[in-house]
Parts: C-alpha cells; sequence; structure tokens
C-alpha cells in the first residue's frame, strides 16, 4: 500500500471510530480496553493525531516528548464537544498528511520508505485498530479489507516485534537466521491473500528473536500455526479478539495461548 492509499483508510476508518462512538457514548465501557470508557478512547486518539501531526507540520527530525497515557485519556474536551474535537484531529492530520512534500524529514520508529510513507502507514493502523475498540464497545465487530489487514499484521509482526530481531525470512536469499535454537516457530498465516509470517520466539515464549515473511530459510516446520482470514489475523494479533473467536490454532496450543500474555507492542 502507498502513503496516499493509508490517508483514505484513515479517513475512512477515523470516520467509523466516530461513528461507532457516538453508537456506544461516551460513558460506554470498552471491552478490549477494559479500563478505558469511550471518552478516554476518543481522548487518546485524538491526542495521538495531533502528535503525529506536529512531526509531520512541523518536520521534526527529532523525538519530541509525550504526554503520560492519564494525561492523554484526560486531554479532551467536555463530552459534548468530544467528538467534534476528535474529528477535528483527524481532518488536520489527514490534511496535513495529503499536502506534505514526499520528501520531507521527519522523526519515525518503524522502517519505512520514507518520513511519510511511515506516518500515513502507522496512523491509517492506529486509528482501524481503534475503531475496533469503539466499534466493540458498540456491540459490533469490525471488518477490513484484506489487503488493508495484510499490511497491518506485516506492520506490526515486521515492524514492532522485527525491531531488535533477526530477519528469520528473506524470499531473496537464506540468511541463515532461523536457527532452531532459538526457540520455537511461531508461523502466521493469512488464508485469503496467500501470505505468511513467521516469528522465532525466545526459549519461554515470552519475546520475538526473529521476525520475517515467506518461509523459514531453513526450511523448519512450525510449532505452531495461526491460520485464518487477514481481518481475523489483524485483530488477534492486535489482543482485540480471542483467538478461539478468530484463528485456527495448529501444533502447539500454548504458543497460541501465550500471545496475548506475552507479546506487548512497545513505542520506543
Amino acid at each position: 500500500m502507498n502513503p496516499d492509499e493509508h490517508i483514505r483508510a484513515l479517513t475512512h476508518d477515523g470516520r467509523l471510530l466516530a461513528a461507532a462512538a457516538g453508537r456506544a457514548g461516551p460513558a460506554a465501557r470498552v471491552p478490549s480496553c477494559p479500563d478505558w470508557r469511550v471518552r478516554n478512547l476518543l481522548s487518546h486518539i485524538g491526542y495521538v493525531h495531533r502528535w503525529a501531526a506536529a512531526y509531520v507540520v512541523g518536520q521534526q527530525t527529532e523525538m519530541m516528548p509525550e504526554q503520560p497515557e492519564a494525561a492523554q485519556l484526560a486531554a479532551g474536551p467536555p463530552d459534548r464537544e468530544l467528538r467534534d474535537w476528535y474529528l477535528s484531529g483527524l481532518d488536520a492530520l489527514a490534511g496535513a498528511l495529503a499536502s506534505a512534500d514526499p520528501g520531507m524529514p521527519a522523526w519515525t520508529f518503524l522502517p519505512a520508505p520514507s518520513p511519510l510513507a511511515f506516518w500515513a502507514r502507522r496512523q491509517a493502523h492506529e486509528t482501524a485498530i481503534h475503531r475496533a475498540d469503539a466499534e466493540l464497545a458498540a456491540g459490533s465487530r469490525p471488518s477490513y479489507p484484506a489487503e488493508f489487514a495484510a499490511d497491518g499484521v506485516d506492520e506490526l509482526l515486521t515492524g514492532f516485534f522485527g525491531r531488535g530481531a533477526a530477519p528469520a525470512a528473506d524470499p531473496e536469499r537464506d540468511s541463515g537466521a532461523g536457527d532452531k535454537a532459538g526457540g520455537p516457530l511461531l508461523r502466521i498465516r493469512a488464508t485469503d491473500v496467500c501470505q505468511d509470517w513467521h516469528l522465532r520466539l525466545s526459549g519461554d515464549a515470552t519475546s520475538v528473536v526473529a521476525a520475517g515473511r515467506g518461509a523459514p530459510p531453513d526450511g523448519a516446520p512450525a510449532d505452531c500455526t495461526l491460520a485464518g482470514t487477514a481481518c481475523d489475523l489483524y485483530l488477534f494479533l492486535w489482543n482485540r479478539v480471542p483467538h478461539d473467536a478468530a484463528v485456527r490454532v495448529s501444533g502447539d496450543q500454548r504458543l497460541a495461548d501465550s500471545w496475548p500474555a506475552h507479546m506487548h507492542v512497545r513505542w520506543a
């Protein structure tokens, strides 16, 4: 996907998030984030959109200080103004990305072809996953196009969990990084887009030591395979739905069970 496609997805999912939040109401609990109410969700994503836009508009090349989470969750205006405040930040971010110079400099925290590509992709998926939170709070389950969901799975597995991990797969060459001694091999298979990813986990299956696309370079069989549509995998891997409601597990069930307990996304 290219930046224009990510910007369109950002706007689309951002507006669906607002609609779902309106149906749920600001005081509704968010099942996927048990400590949050919908007002906290809107405050958080409204803050994040403004934070991201500051890097794009200001072409900031160094990481800027962030508010603590508690401050983010309380950042929004009163309930009666909150939805409009959120939409204002969404529109400002989408406009900033759409009008940005493709060669602009800016700080990033995941590999990407350019800072613009990074920020468009990251904010599209940040917004889409929080749309899931709003939909779940409203009593519905979201659906995403297969290509977009697969792109989100790829960002999560090779981007977030690929940081600091060995390149466990490279379709163009055998890196030799998939050493069985590194721990069990977890394969993620998106059946509707015919795409595989795999993660070499630590010996106690609590962290990722290698991540990549395609088949393992050493041809090792997976200890566990999680298979499902790209959309279902996207929601499960981001801990928005349980695996027994989203994916088929074959092999070591403990590896599937360990995902929500041990695999946590960190921004830095």
